[in-house]
């Protein structure tokens, strides 16, 4: 969402459909880039007519993820207390 805004001056955060396909997309580059260093990601009408292709590394992705991956900390370390 943040490159689509730096890029095109677009904000999909409020658009579902939008943010519904960059979620599918995403996941679909996770398992691909399990077993490959590289993938494109293209969704073609994201938003009123805006293309999407970027290549997106599994560095990259990680970087984009890693604050996601924080928040699942806690409850992890709370179930593993609570064990």
């Amino acid at each position: 969402m943040k490159l689509i805004k730096r890029k095109h001056g677009q904000d999909v955060s409020g658009d579902v459909k939008a943010v519904q396909k960059l979620r599918r997309e995403a996941e679909r580059a996770k398992r691909s880039l399990s077993n490959q260093h590289q993938v494109r990601v293209e969704i073609e009408s994201l938003y009123e007519g805006l293309d999407l292709s970027e290549p997106l590394t599994w560095a990259r992705f990680e970087e984009l993820s890693n604050d996601l991956f924080r928040k699942t900390m806690g409850p992890v370390k709370k179930a593993m207390e609570d064990a």
